[in-house]
């Protein structure tokens, strides 16, 4: 099945891309189960993304031993898989790992979500009968722009997500934005249309028109967009450049109101 993954198989830019989806979709992603669906509060890009938890990366020291101490013993039990992986991307919290003025992980930061990654994907190479969705959440972190900028990678973590949740819009609707920065279309374009279809009705147009807009410019990156506006009887069509400067490439005259 497409979404189903039990078979062998930039930050800020991004958060406006989901948080547009969020905000049609009532600030929530609740059917995820994280930020203001666990009613705790919390800001939608919490909601979104998850909020990163604070705890010093020394305090998991001793797990990450223990559970690298149980895959060797046990490389075969999937479970000794995910507690690594845990441990480990619960480290790279740590102010050693992650800037926090920056927002961004430091080059030993960026180490140790390869090793978090490696963890997760012997974890998934087991194939077990019940995803750890909880770590799952915390992979879609270490494949995200501020990671390991890994889109494809993420797609694959959103398919077993799902698989392991009750059907969502919201859910789909993550998918699909993934799957369009992978630039994997197929797979963007029937999560979306699974997104539109789990929507109410009364949504519908927005939420279609969100998506394709995303699907256009997956990344949220402004330097792809296109803008037009009416000011002095002229009709200007601007486009944004790289560095979020814009340029008039058309210019006419307004129709005249009657």
């Amino acid at each position: 099945m497409l979404f189903d993954l039990r078979g062998r198989g930039r930050r800020r830019t991004v958060q406006a891309v989901y948080l547009g989806l969020a905000l049609l979709f009532g600030i929530g992603f609740v059917g995820f189960g994280v930020g203001v669906g666990g009613g705790g509060g919390g800001s939608p890009i919490e909601a979104i993304f998850g909020e990163k938890g604070g705890a010093s990366s020394s305090s998991y020291g001793k797990q990450i031993s223990s559970a690298e101490a149980r895959t060797r013993k046990n490389p075969g039990e999937a479970a000794g898989w995910a507690a690594l992986a845990d441990a480990r991307v619960h480290e790279a919290n740590g102010s050693e790992f992650y800037d926090e003025t920056k927002q961004q992980f430091t080059s030993q930061g960026k180490e140790l979500l390869t090793k978090v990654a490696d963890a997760w994907g012997r974890y998934v190479a087991l194939n077990p009968s019940k995803p750890d969705v909880t770590v799952a959440q915390e992979m879609l972190r270490v494949f995200g722009e501020e990671g390991l900028n890994q889109p494809a990678a993420a797609v694959g973590v959103m398919q077993l997500v799902i698989a392991a949740k009750p059907p969502s819009a919201a859910l789909y609707g993550r998918l699909a934005a993934y799957a369009y920065q992978a630039k994997n279309v197929r797979v963007g374009d029937l999560a979306s249309q699974k997104t539109i279809s789990l929507t109410p009705a009364a949504q519908r147009s927005k939420v279609e028109a969100e998506l394709e807009r995303i699907k256009k410019n997956p990344t949220g990156n402004p330097s792809n967009e296109t803008y037009s506006g009416t000011t002095n009887g002229k009709a200007y069509t601007v486009k944004v450049g790289p560095k979020g400067e814009g340029t008039v490439v058309k210019t006419t005259t307004a129709p005249t109101k009657k």
